[in-house]
């Protein structure tokens, strides 16, 4: 009898056992890839517009804080299981490495892309981003904001290196410094909100 017993306790402990679930006690990631996005297109655009040109500054944004800086953020997003996260934060630092890429590269020997391929590889991009658009939806309209305005920053580019129009270019350059001032504020408010426990910034 007391053998069946500690079989029933023991069956019921292991049903408790497995039933435990672990409680998330670490940092949210996501404002430290929004930052790095959001600093990196911001230079990037400045240069687009025609403040400075295109130097090392940029391209160590683009490969250290844009680039690697998300990457990590993204796999950060997937210990959380937040699927979006991941794939967004880590789709957009291999975005900046490529880009670093295809302007360093042609100096090394490799062949630089003509207005037809950059066309393509940026409205590629404008697509994915649009995909991740649709997704937010189930987000905070800060988000929205962001990616709405990155599937238009990126289509803009495309359309301005089609017809290799700098006009365009320089105004595609004022919608990604604003694009990224909105990711630059949504990175602030999850910083903000949760230092001061209250809504300092709003998300919607």
């Amino acid at each position: 009898m007391s053998n069946k017993v500690e079989a029933v306790n023991t069956e019921a402990a292991i049903g408790q056992i497995a039933e435990t679930v672990i409680a998330d006690s670490t940092a949210n990631p996501a404002p430290l890839g929004l930052m790095g996005f959001g600093l990196t297109t911001i230079l990037l655009n400045l240069h687009n517009i025609g403040l400075f040109p295109l130097d090392s500054g940029i391209l160590a944004m683009g490969i250290f804080y844009g680039g690697l800086g998300q990457i990590i953020v993204g796999m950060m997003e997937w210990k959380k299981k937040n699927t979006f996260g991941t794939v967004a934060f880590t789709s957009y630092g291999l975005f900046w490495l490529t880009l670093v890429g295809i302007i360093v590269l042609p100096k090394m020997g490799f062949e630089k892309p003509d207005t037809v391929a950059m066309s393509a590889y940026l409205f590629l991009w404008g697509f994915f981003s649009l995909i991740l658009f649709i997704g937010t939806f189930k987000l905070n309209k800060g988000l929205q904001v962001v990616f709405f305005l990155l599937v238009i920053l990126f289509m803009l580019l495309a359309i301005g290196d089609m017809f290799e129009s700098a006009s365009l270019k320089k105004f595609a350059g004022f919608e990604g410094v604003l694009c990224g001032l909105s990711a630059m504020y949504v990175g602030a408010a999850q910083v903000l909100n949760e230092v001061y426990k209250r809504t300092v910034l709003p998300l919607g």
